[in-house]
């Protein structure tokens, strides 16, 4: 194939990105033992799996939607709405929470208006949880992006935040 695995594109019309995926499915013969590269390819373009998209992947693979829904939920690298410029993880491995990771994902609650797995209105920010981010011994720990950010308690989470800003 000589599709690049990360061709997520912001300038291009929606109508072009269909396009670009529908292009992608002949490609990969309307398999449906391709439908998970399929899917990453179509998340990579739009950034993630929306109802009308994975309609459209349904319909061109002549594939029932319920096929290609159960897919995308079953599997956790498939996003359904669209994911914050910054994606905030919560570990909640036996150190962190037993220090207070629950009390982290509560403030980040009260301090972004979302809950874990939503993402900022403004689409700066996401939460997710981790089963660990391997800084146990500093627990609790959050990662923003690829920055872990140790012995986090809910005083200090605003001040990490503003360092995103």
């Amino acid at each position: 194939m000589a599709h690049t695995e990360s061709c997520h594109v912001d300038n291009v019309s929606e109508e072009e990105k269909y396009r670009l995926l529908e292009q992608i499915i002949k490609d990969y013969q309307y398999s449906e033992d391709n439908l998970i590269q399929i899917l990453h390819y179509a998340q990579s373009i739009f950034g993630f799996l929306a109802l009308p998209t994975q309609k459209f992947i349904a319909e061109t693979m002549n594939l029932p939607f319920s096929k290609v829904s159960g897919v995308v939920t079953f599997y956790s690298f498939f996003n359904t709405v669209p994911k914050g410029r910054h994606t905030i993880s919560v570990c909640l491995g036996t150190a962190c929470y037993v220090k207070g990771g629950k009390k982290i994902i509560e403030k980040l609650n009260d301090l972004l208006g979302i809950d874990v797995g939503q993402t900022t209105e403004d689409l700066r920010y996401s939460i997710e949880i981790k089963r660990c981010i391997g800084a146990c011994g500093l627990a609790p720990a959050i990662s923003i992006d690829d920055t872990i950010h140790k012995r986090v308690n809910p005083a200090r989470l605003q001040s990490i935040l503003d360092q995103y800003e």
